[in-house]
């Protein structure tokens, strides 16, 4: 299972319009809630701890002041019977060390916490962070400029004034592995720590088809032709709302030059230093992401003989 992925939430899509149904369970004592700070998700325990941790879900009743001052809170789904929300708590002090959640734990960048908890948990995350950072960032109406109001338990934004409705967005983005006979194409971004080398990526433009994005990002950033394209998987990307689809190519040749306004290098890699960085070894200093990327997925994948 690719992190992100895999919830084991019920949405209850159908309950988001009942405005009793989500007030009543809002105060179901069994309800729970995932606080979030900064976009960062709440962490049980102390810092100290090792993993696998425990994600902040906490009861309902626990964070009741929080929500009554005005919190963010929204519907996330159903585990089983018992309703999960999220809660955007705002401020500039740390509500970890003040308040209903003093002691109980700590809050925690959601890239790394995603990596210390349990791959159900992470998705919780990425669902949650993913919905805060819209409601964020939308607070205006794209067509008149006048504030929106929440709708549907968090799922749709009401323009006051046109009365444009708006719904949160997921940004299609492929990332993909191209190879060549035992060799695969990786590139280091401009950002990236050095000797971190990744999969190539980019936005799917509009009236453009999976392949041809794959086919058209790996021309403007690498100049590398491909023919075939192969899905592999999909990961939900919370960093804002990306849907990352995981893709192999058949390059033609392994001619490549690098797009220096895109990354800084692009490189082959072997089949065999692919599996042994991979495995963690370290090779002249190269790196490959970690399991919580999907691209780690795509590399370990071909390096131990698929695709």
């Amino acid at each position: 299972m690719i992190p992100f992925g895999g919830s084991p939430l019920n949405r209850a899509s159908e309950k988001r319009t009942d405005s009793n149904w989500i007030e009543s369970r809002r105060r179901d004592p069994s309800s729970l809630v995932l606080p979030m700070w900064r976009l960062e998700p709440f962490i049980l325990g102390s810092e100290k701890s090792g993993p696998p941790v425990e994600l902040g879900l906490v009861r309902a009743g626990v964070v009741e002041s929080i929500v009554e001052a005005g919190a963010l809170c929204l519907v996330l789904g159903l585990d089983g019977e018992r309703a999960v929300f999220a809660m955007d708590i705002p401020g500039a002090d740390d509500p970890a060390n003040s308040g209903p959640l003093a002691g109980l734990g700590y809050f925690r960048d959601a890239r790394v916490a995603a990596s210390i908890v349990s791959l159900k948990d992470a998705a919780i995350i990425a669902q949650a962070k993913a919905m805060i950072d819209w409601h964020q960032r939308h607070g205006f109406c794209a067509r008149c400029g006048a504030p929106t109001k929440i709708m549907d338990a968090g799922y749709r934004r009401l323009c006051g004034q046109c009365k444009a409705e708006h719904f949160p967005r997921v940004d299609p983005v492929v990332i993909m592995l191209a190879t060549f006979g035992e060799a695969c194409l990786v590139g280091r971004g401009k950002q990236f720590p050095p000797g971190m080398f990744s999969a190539l990526a980019g936005f799917v433009e509009p009236g453009e088809t999976i392949e041809e994005a794959v086919r058209r990002e790996l021309m403007e950033e690498a100049s590398v032709k491909v023919g075939e394209v192969t899905y592999y998987a999909t990961q939900p990307w919370p960093f804002p709302s990306s849907l990352m689809i995981g893709c192999f190519a058949k390059a033609e040749s392994r001619d490549a030059k690098v797009d220096e306004n895109e990354l800084a290098e692009v490189r082959w890699l072997e089949r065999t230093v692919a599996r042994e960085l991979i495995e963690g070894k370290q090779i002249d200093g190269l790196r490959v992401p970690p399991p919580i990327a999907i691209a780690h997925h795509l590399i370990r994948t071909w390096a131990l003989g698929g695709k």
